[in-house]
């Protein structure tokens, strides 16, 4: 290696070095909900593949837009193959035929500009149909994103408890070796550590299986293994009428307008189908050399619609738009319905959270710190003391379960409307 070089690879090492340090220092990347959604909309494979389809669909607006090729014919007759000796000029001239000619298709009906139509009305179908994954994406990154933060809530409460636990323990010690509490009370204190130190393992296991799944929503390259989430897991009230958010549903929800641009779709098909039943004209100009004597031919050729007019297909289109129709009623009821269902699960979680929030939880809390004031100073019993500290437990995870439970329903709320901000 020449020294330039040496001398190079160490400056770019010096240079690294500070900032791997830096970049060590700082910890995991940490992600908010909405920075979650968007590199769910970026980088989700399946929704990738999804949105694909609109650009073939464009690719085959292009060809129903194409117009029919013309066809170029050409012939030679009466030529001597099997007697070349008769090949000559003069036989060429005034005996050999040849004839080449030129035909077009002439489409009748705008069939072209009804078929351009119907795949524009298919693509944006199509769109709509896209738009909807989206939406459901968007869903399944909040859910799981709340399912991360119930995790590291409760990771955080199983750690608190095993550590405040863990001071009981060793007082308890002191108090056994002081001769205060007798040896079976104490065993069955370091007993019960090996429950909280199984909550604080079933929880991380928890919060791992929770970020996987949040990075498969994000897809696997858009985030680094150790990344984590950012935000407040807490409660936050929602105050909106049902009749507003139906109606706000009805104009945003790509499902519905899916269904409405069906409708039209089948039109569409309805009007091309009946383009097709009319009847197109075949135009042909011939050239034709004979008898020593140039000349030329037009011909011009249409089937006679005496059997088949496209009547099948036409009557079928037809009764596909009153199918259609059918669905966008359907797809209407369908957005009422879960507005409703969502707007219900918001209000019954959020009373339930609200309840805890009213003072079970300052209740229990105080109950378990009663409780373990008075057995540290011998004024009640070990019994007592760990029902106590159950039920604290108890009360916090069923807690946090709920809010969870509620932040997924607002979610669903979210959802059910079409919108990311609630009106």
């Amino acid at each position: 290696m020449r020294a330039q070089d040496l001398r190079v690879l160490i400056l770019a090492v010096v240079l690294c070095f500070p900032a791997a340090t830096q970049a060590q220092s700082q910890g995991p990347v940490r992600i908010t909900l909405d920075e979650a959604i968007q590199m769910a909309l970026q980088h989700n494979h399946a929704l990738a593949a999804a949105r694909t389809v609109i650009q073939q669909n464009e690719a085959s607006e292009i060809t129903a837009n194409l117009r029919p090729n013309p066809v170029f014919t050409a012939d030679a007759q009466f030529l001597p193959v099997f007697n070349p000796n008769r090949f000559s000029a003069d036989y060429i001239n005034t005996t050999a035929q040849f004839d080449a000619g030129l035909s077009y298709l002439f489409e009748r009906g705008r069939k072209r500009q009804h078929r351009l139509q119907a795949a524009k009305d298919t693509t944006a179908v199509t769109r709509s149909t896209v738009a909807d994954n989206e939406r459901t994406l968007e869903f399944n990154v909040a859910s799981q994103f709340v399912s991360v933060q119930l995790a590291e809530s409760t990771l955080a409460l199983a750690q608190e408890d095993l550590k405040s636990f863990q001071n009981t323990v060793d007082i308890s010690e002191s108090r056994y070796k002081a001769g205060d509490i007798s040896e079976g009370d104490f065993l069955k204190i370091k007993i019960q550590v090996l429950q909280f130190h199984s909550d604080v393992a079933q929880a991380q296991l928890a919060k791992v299986q929770a970020l996987v799944g949040l990075r498969q929503f994000l897809g696997y390259e858009s985030v680094p293994q150790d990344f984590d989430v950012a935000g407040d897991f807490d409660y936050s009230p929602v105050t909106l009428k049902l009749e507003d958010l139906q109606a706000k549903a009805l104009q945003t929800r790509p499902d519905f307008r899916a269904a409405q641009q069906g409708v039209t779709a089948a039109q569409s098909q309805y009007e091309l189908q009946k383009a097709i039943g009319k009847v197109d004209v075949t135009g042909t100009a011939n050239y034709d050399h004979v008898s020593a004597t140039s000349a030329a031919s037009f011909f011009g050729s249409f089937q006679i619609p005496i059997f088949n007019r496209n009547q099948g297909e036409i009557a079928r289109t037809h009764y596909a738009i009153t199918q259609a129709q059918e669905l966008e009623r359907a797809a209407s009821d369908q957005v009422m319905s879960d507005v409703l269902d969502a707007y219900e699960g918001v209000h019954e979680n959020d009373q339930v959270v609200s309840l805890y929030r009213a003072g079970y939880l300052d209740a229990a809390k105080q109950s378990r710190d009663i409780s373990e004031y008075a057995y540290k100073r011998g004024a009640a019993s070990l019994l007592d003391y760990l029902d106590a500290e159950r039920s604290y437990r108890a009360t916090e995870l069923a807690y946090r379960q709920s809010l969870a439970a509620y932040l997924t329903a607002v979610e669903q709320l979210r959802e059910a409307v079409g919108v990311r901000t609630l009106p």
